[in-house]
């Protein structure tokens, strides 16, 4: 298994805050970035650079929620080897707050999108591009596109600017056959194109998708340390740099951020593979339902939330009169 040709994109900060809110000390994120640049990490993504304007919530989140180029300086006044990416939403991101490489912390910006609005995507890629980034396409909940919605966007992303294109299992319900049919349909189609892809451990398959998304030459994994994520969390970084062969990869400067930092992260906040987890990936649903019932006293009601999620009928109340 030849795999050299693989970039590790940590995701650590960006998604892992999808956990507790950007909640991360600048002295967690330093020495996360101290460690992944020792670990030989290629790209930190150190949060979203969505514009606090378009989106409610930017005073109780953590500063990663909304990065200002002003507060990464103070954060990394140094780079190392590795790159700094940051991700944007359609719609949460003013353009105009995004600074010119040269005058920026960021190399790489992600753009995250559904798959209707790829073409508006598309124009925020080449705006960061003609501001001299490195860029990718990720097109999210991929389980849930229709084959000829994917091949009328191939068409647009095959023309314009974008570095890497990504396949992103958000609700974590493929498995490797899945991962197989999809690689070879966006080879086929975006000759052009390097790949990336981003997985979720719903099905406990994050590592072993990703594993196999490299083995057809997909170069950009996403990863987080102790695959801190999104409800059941991404493919841990520290089982990527011990597992990709014919690497520059180093696991022992990330066991020792684990050792400090993760194990009493996960004492206060939780994350990983769940049972409810299991099932909105098993009938490719939106964890939010998952992460609804874990916040209950119901927790532990699995078969309860099982029937739940498979009821086709509706009870609607009625309302008092």
């Amino acid at each position: 298994m030849k795999t050299n040709h693989c970039k590790i994109v940590d995701c650590t900060i960006r998604d892992g805050g999808l956990v507790n809110n950007w909640d991360f000390s600048v002295e967690f994120v330093q020495s996360l970035y101290a460690s992944l640049n020792e670990a030989g990490v290629d790209y930190m993504e150190i949060g979203y650079k969505n514009s606090p304007k378009l989106l409610k919530g930017a005073d109780e989140a953590g500063p990663w929620r909304f990065l200002d180029d002003d507060f990464l300086r103070t954060v990394i006044p140094q780079k190392g080897t590795t790159k700094l990416s940051a991700l944007v939403d359609i719609g949460r991101v003013d353009e105009n707050d995004i600074l010119p490489r040269s005058e920026s912390m960021l190399d790489l910006i992600r753009v995250a999108c559904y798959i209707k609005d790829v073409d508006k995507a598309l124009d925020l890629v080449r705006t960061f591009h003609d501001r001299g980034y490195e860029t990718t396409l990720n097109i999210m909940a991929l389980s849930n596109v229709m084959e000829n919605d994917l091949i009328e966007a191939f068409a647009m992303i095959k023309e314009s600017v974008v570095d890497v294109v990504y396949i992103v299992d958000s609700y974590g319900s493929l498995d490797h056959n899945d991962f197989h049919f999809l690689v070879n349909k966006f080879k086929e189609h975006l000759p052009n194109k390097r790949l990336g892809v981003h997985t979720h451990n719903n099905m406990q398959l994050a590592f072993s998708n990703t594993l196999v998304a490299a083995e057809l030459g997909v170069e950009m994994l996403d990863a987080s340390v102790y695959g801190m994520g999104r409800g059941a969390g991404n493919c841990p970084t520290e089982a990527l740099l011990t597992h990709l062969k014919n690497s520059k990869y180093q696991l022992r400067a990330v066991l020792g951020f684990l050792e400090e930092h993760m194990i009493p992260m996960r004492e206060k906040w939780e994350w990983g593979y769940l049972i409810p987890y299991l099932i909105t990936g098993t009938l490719d649903e939106h964890p939010r339902s998952a992460m609804a019932i874990l916040a209950s006293d119901n927790r532990d009601k699995f078969l309860d939330f099982y029937d739940q999620m498979t009821t086709p009928e509706v009870s609607i109340p009625k309302k008092n009169s």
